[in-house]
């Protein structure tokens, strides 16, 4: 996408006016979507855009601009302007570039770049629209949407690195609404992969559209949920959003590297109950947060960041590195080129126990399971977090007894990592978004089933 002679001459002048390190980032982005409302195509989008992120380094300061032109001239006026702010006498000598692009561990069939497939989406939407609609004539609505995207991405830098990947991505989403007179109340799915369109295979319109309606409906009618502290099961899948938010972002050397994580100092020391082991894994095949390479050019990997309740290691980017000491961990990620990277999560979740669900359940005397979670809020640095539930049902005497609505989750990362006393074996992910100060990219949430002892439930 660019030409390594014109990348070259820009580094070197980056290198000439005192950088430490200089980065460009090129990238082509295709996206296509359709969306399904009111029992019809809503909206058909698509869109390209390209452009050139440039980063220089001067010791901890990191500059970055971007453009969306591919000449040299330009380029180099960009990088003028960044090396602008900072003059300092050094000139670091730019290494041969070197290309290599690594193995493609996702293999895709039917590329967004290849699309043939719009009727056989609204097909499927349709369909998943039918099926929702048939469980219940209280379901007043259904939205859906299929995203597809293509990115492309080529990476080089002053340490000779010259690399490259072609990441696709599907998404399909799938919201029911349920209405009785005034009360309303909703369904919501939307699964995701590293993958083409032959991730329609994988998910079965009809079940999704059983799916959302069903939760819909048991919500529509649910008891008002209690409040208090009591022990709660938070159920697998995206029940993994609160180890993601409350307590994956503060092992990220974003916040680390200024101290702003509780954890910060806690590396080698027991932070949660030993029956956790958390991971945080970029290699997983065709999953929706993996990725071949970060957004700086490295390999992923597979990170265990927490092993039998013991801190063992944080997600660490190029300059996390520089400021923290530990080894990068392939985690550099940006939404785009309009963005410099950090350390992110990729596929983040909390490793399979031995406990079974019924386990648990039994030895709740009263308390809530947690089914699915819904969203909520963090505050950085401390891991302070409520999360709504959005299928949640009660527990008496070791039984699930009846559907609730309305419930909180409130508590902190450090206190529930904690609590949680049983890990379930019924693991999986969940697809997700998230947003930090490198925009929002594609991550992946999981877990097994598992119960925390005590926690703080906001009801009605």
């Amino acid at each position: 996408m660019l030409n390594p002679s014109t990348a070259k001459a820009v580094i070197d002048h980056a290198l000439f006016l005192g950088a430490d390190f200089a980065e460009l980032f090129v990238e082509h982005h295709q996206s296509g979507s359709v969306e399904f409302n009111a029992g019809d195509v809503d909206k058909i989008n698509g869109g390209i855009d390209f452009g050139i992120g440039i980063r220089l380094f001067f010791g901890h300061k990191v500059l970055y601009g971007y453009t969306n032109s591919t000449e040299e001239e330009e380029l180099k006026r960009v990088t003028s302007l960044l090396a602008a702010k900072d003059n300092r006498d050094q000139i670091v000598q730019a290494s041969a570039l070197n290309f290599s692009r690594l193995t493609d561990k996702h293999p895709v069939r039917q590329p967004l770049s290849q699309d043939a497939n719009l009727e056989a989406k609204i097909a499927f939407l349709r369909a998943t629209d039918k099926a929702a609609r048939a469980e219940n004539g209280k379901i007043a609505q259904f939205i859906g949407r299929i995203l597809q995207r293509q990115q492309q991405v080529e990476i080089f830098n002053s340490n000779g690195l010259h690399t490259g990947d072609t990441r696709h991505y599907t998404r399909i989403a799938a919201t029911a609404v349920a209405q009785d007179g005034n009360e309303q109340s909703t369904g919501f799915e939307a699964p995701g992969a590293l993958t083409g369109w032959e991730f329609n295979t994988r998910i079965d319109p009809t079940s999704l559209g059983q799916q959302v309606a069903k939760q819909a409906m048991i919500k529509l009618t649910a008891d008002n949920c209690p409040s208090g502290e009591m022990p709660v099961i938070i159920g697998n899948g995206f029940g993994g959003v609160i180890f993601h938010e409350a307590c994956g972002h503060l092992l990220e050397t974003t916040s680390v590297a200024k101290k702003a994580s509780v954890f910060h100092d806690q590396m080698g020391e027991m932070i949660a109950n030993p029956v956790v082991s958390a991971v945080d894994d970029g290699t997983m095949a065709n999953e929706w947060g993996s990725i071949n390479i970060d957004d700086e050019g490295m390999a992923t990997q597979r990170t265990q960041l927490i092993k039998d309740g013991k801190l063992t290691s944080f997600m660490v980017d190029q300059m996390g590195a520089k400021k923290t000491g530990f080894a990068p961990t392939g985690s550099g990620r940006r939404e785009s080129y309009k963005f410099a990277p950090t350390s992110r999560m990729r596929n983040t979740f909390i490793e399979p126990g031995d406990s079974s669900l019924e386990a648990m359940i039994a030895s709740v005397e009263k308390g809530i399971f947690a089914k699915k979670m819904g969203g909520g809020s963090v505050q950085p640095g401390t891991g302070e977090f409520n999360f709504a539930v959005q299928e949640a049902y009660l527990i008496e005497d070791g039984k699930i007894t009846r559907p609730l609505k309305s419930a909180t989750l409130i508590s902190t990362g450090p206190k529930v990592l904690k609590e949680i006393s049983m890990v379930g074996q019924d693991f999986e992910l969940a697809a997700g978004m998230c947003g930090s100060v490198s925009g929002s990219v594609p991550t992946t949430v999981g877990q097994p089933a598992l119960k925390v002892d005590n926690i703080l439930v906001g009801g009605n």
